[in-house]
């Protein structure tokens, strides 16, 4: 499993309905360690198809917007001023017969669907909310059948900043059903079977600050399978992050989608990932890529990577693919954030196709040829041409110019693994603390096992106090050196101090 990216062009009530979801099916283990921390039970949004109704009259100054005209939404939004509010009447609005018929909203505006109010592109409008108006709401509305191309995004496509998404279906879309901007609000939604993502957290030159992402369902997105379509892309998924400066996902249920669940790549930093359940996703629950400092707790993991786990297996590749991966990622004091680390504890992990993993690619690297985001360099360096030979092979460059898997510390977490409801061997249940052999390019420091060491003994990854139950085995160094639990708590490893196994499988 090898780092990858594409490249790119360019406070209401949270929930209508909840789903209460249980620890486990037949509860917390009571014989474990006090230290072990079942998954927390408690309110996860299940909106698809309960949101809370829009208002059935306009309110007070509203200007009505009529579905029996077509273009009546672009057009009033044009006649009218900045902060205006708009009530969309029942029905099904459309836009107009060019791929470029549009909304774009002004200063303030707000967007207020009645029950039943629908904009639909009719698979021929690309974009449905677009443009740089700032502080724009949308409730209440369902948003569907655009065909924005691959990358862009449906719904404010130009990330604009200080949205609020509220209440709202966008669904059936091409490309992404949400793009996202600095302060933006995104919650309480249902977010599903957009070609591409729920939502593509990408903004160009200026980093998203601020960004929350809360009660939402995200469900079965990358409808168009675009891994199939371009190999190795990276670019599916439930939610992708790009640059995000400061971001929380709360409470979210993320499921069934056909890819990564939540998805941070490229120089993300303060991210707080906490009391989601993510279930059943083809492929990592979490990704964690490139990118510094955040805290991941109490979330319930389970079912997820099925699907590439099993496509791994079957080509002989040994590599732990993971529910939680933690790819050239790490803890950075010099980096503000709410934390100098990557905290990953109490969280419930239950029948994954394998644990958490800690990778580091040795020959990706800012300015390496093998760095696939490849005008990117770490948050320590701006200039990618600064990490060049022979400047990089000393000084505070050899260590500022690669994107280092470093302090994370993995703690008190829950893993519980039923090879037969998983449906795999050996290859399953694993933990992983590797990296790969450096070769490339010749001008590379990293060569060798330099960056193996690094990772597996003097980068300050901890696991402890966790506890397992079920078959599991642990892979340190590199991807054919599997371990016992005796060897990976022994010397010279020196993991899971304070954790406690049991052999029985399920929860």
């Amino acid at each position: 499993m090898t780092a990858r990216r594409s490249r790119l062009r360019r406070a209401a009530p949270l929930l209508g309905v909840l789903l209460t979801v249980a620890a486990c099916s037949s509860g917390p283990d009571t014989t474990g360690p006090a230290q072990a921390t079942p998954a927390p039970s408690g309110s996860v949004a299940a909106v698809c198809d309960k949101e809370p109704a829009g208002p059935a009259t306009a309110p007070a100054g509203a200007v009505v917007v009529d579905p029996a005209v077509p273009g009546d939404l672009a057009a009033k939004t044009r006649s009218a001023g900045p902060g205006t509010t708009f009530w969309l009447k029942p029905g099904k609005h459309i836009l107009g017969d060019d791929k470029y018929d549009q909304v774009s909203p002004k200063d303030g505006d707000a967007y207020i669907g009645a029950p039943g109010a629908v904009v639909d592109g009719r698979k021929i409008n690309q974009y449905a909310f677009t443009g740089h108006g700032a502080n724009v709401k949308l409730t209440y509305l369902t948003v569907q059948g655009f065909a924005a191309p691959r990358d862009e995004g449906v719904v404010n496509h130009d990330s604009g900043d200080g949205w609020v998404i509220e209440h709202s279906t966008i669904q059936d879309n091409d490309g992404a059903g949400l793009m996202a901007g600095a302060r933006q609000q995104v919650r309480g939604n249902c977010l599903r079977r957009n070609g591409q993502y729920g939502i593509n957290a990408f903004s160009g030159a200026t980093p998203i600050t601020a960004l929350v992402v809360e009660g939402n369902e995200i469900a079965g997105n990358n409808t168009g399978d675009w891994e199939a379509k371009v190999d190795g892309c990276g670019c599916t998924g439930g939610v992708k992050f790009w640059d995000v400066n400061g971001a929380d996902v709360r409470g979210n249920w993320v499921h069934d989608n056909h890819g990564t669940g939540l998805w941070a790549d490229t120089n993300n930093n303060d991210f707080l990932i906490e009391g989601n359940l993510i279930e059943d996703n083809d492929s990592a629950a979490l990704i964690y890529e490139i990118s510094y400092n955040a805290i991941i707790r109490d979330n319930t993991i389970r079912k997820n990577n099925w699907v590439d786990g099993r496509r791994y297996a079957d080509k002989g590749d040994n590599f732990p693919t993971p529910a939680i991966y933690i790819s050239e990622s790490g803890g950075e004091p010099r980096i503000k954030a709410r934390t100098a680390k990557i905290e990953i504890s109490r969280n419930y992990l239950e029948n994954n196709w394998s644990g958490i993993t800690l990778w580091e690619n040795a020959d990706r690297y800012c300015n390496s040829p093998a760095n696939t985001s490849s005008g990117d360099c770490t948050r320590l360096v701006p200039n990618v041409k600064t990490c060049a030979d022979p400047a990089i092979a000393s000084g505070p460059l050899l260590s500022d110019c690669r994107w280092k898997t470093q302090h994370v510390d993995i703690h008190d977490n829950k893993f519980v693994l039923d090879p037969a409801v998983v449906g795999c061997q050996a290859s399953c249940g694993r933990m992983g603390l590797l990296s790969n052999f450096g070769s490339y390019p010749d001008w590379s420091p990293y060569k060798g096992d330099v960056v193996q060491e690094a990772i597996t003994y003097k980068q300050d990854n901890r696991w402890h106090d966790n506890s397992y139950a079920g078959p599991w085995t642990f892979i340190a160094y590199t991807t054919d050196r599997i371990l016992e639990v005796g060897e990976w708590e022994g010397s010279p490893y020196s993991q899971d101090t304070g954790s406690t196994y049991t052999a029985q499988a399920g929860g």
